[in-house]
């Protein structure tokens, strides 16, 4: 069942897909409503499943679901990542690239190569300062607090 992001619990599963590119305005009302159909679909036939989803900075879809009450299996994984595959191809988008970083500058939002990060680091273009989004996070709690971090308070600090 899909309910609002703000009444799921801490603990959830949390899913952070990257697009490689924003989204276009005209674009993001209709992908909104197929992950709202994905969701209200997903273990239709669990009464007990609660699931969710963000879409921030026209870029980040994130999928929250709470595998507490109702433990997902791997059929509901793979149902969630079919979903993800089909937006990925529909929009021409890379949505489950995990060699990538997501960071801000100024107001904008940036998509690199994760390898492409060091050099930024050594020509000063990111700092230690800089807000970088941590995509590999996995509960709700996490995500609420450590998705949007300094590099320095993150596993990336390691290419500082």
């Amino acid at each position: 069942m899909f309910i609002d992001s703000s009444s799921i619990p801490e603990d959830a599963k949390v899913w952070i897909y990257p697009s490689s590119r924003k989204f276009y305005p005209n674009e993001i009302e209709v992908i909104e409503e197929k992950i709202k159909t994905f969701i209200e679909n997903w273990k239709s036939t669990d009464e007990n499943f609660t699931a969710s989803y963000k879409f921030l900075y026209n870029r980040f879809i994130i999928l929250m679901a709470d595998d507490v009450t109702s433990p997902l299996t791997n059929v509901d994984i793979d149902a969630s990542v079919s979903f993800i595959l089909q937006l990925q191809q529909e929009y021409e988008v890379e949505l489950l690239d995990r060699m990538n970083v997501c960071f801000k500058q100024g107001e904008f939002v940036q998509y690199k190569e994760l390898k492409d990060l060091k050099k930024l680091v050594k020509n000063k273009a990111v700092t230690a300062k800089t807000i970088i989004f941590d995509n590999l996070i996995t509960t709700k709690q996490e995500f609420d607090n450590f998705w949007e971090v300094a590099i320095e308070d993150s596993w990336y600090s390691r290419f500082l």
